[in-house]
């Protein structure tokens, strides 16, 4: 069971795990042992919340696909348990960080004295470039 927040679970049954061999260099160990973990979890079909499932599928993520899949392949550790718990550890962090409602942002306007202070300093600026020309006798 993975834990996503203190009342929303999910559970083992929605989340597809399966064990394939490991890309990149590493040996003979790379060869014969499927260490890489590709974890499936199928939004549409899950029992996550309906805010949930609306805000992952309103991501423009690359691991979750047309047909609302999100796919995670993990295969940095040299275990199957490492890279099961890593994968699990990332789909939870996805799921948590879509939940998450942004503040919206208030315009302001800048003050009379940051307004001054910024002219005063492009005039300064302007004067010392002024001052590099060619003089004449």
């Amino acid at each position: 069971m993975l834990e996503i927040s203190n009342n929303v679970h999910l559970p083992d049954v929605e989340i597809e795990l399966s064990a394939i061999r490991a890309q990149g260099a590493g040996g003979q160990n790379v060869n014969k042992v499927s260490s890489a973990v590709h974890l499936r979890f199928d939004i549409n079909a899950s029992s996550l919340p309906p805010f949930y499932k609306e805000r992952l599928l309103a991501l423009r993520d690359s691991r979750i696909t047309s047909e609302g899949v999100i796919v995670i392949k993990a295969q940095q550790y040299r275990t199957q348990e490492q890279n099961r718990a890593d994968a699990l550890e990332r789909l939870r962090e996805l799921i948590v960080n879509a939940a998450k409602v942004e503040k919206a942002r208030r315009p302001t306007k800048p003050t009379k004295g940051s307004k001054t202070r910024r002219l005063d300093g492009k005039s300064k600026r302007g004067a010392i470039k002024a001052g590099r020309g060619k003089v004449d006798f």
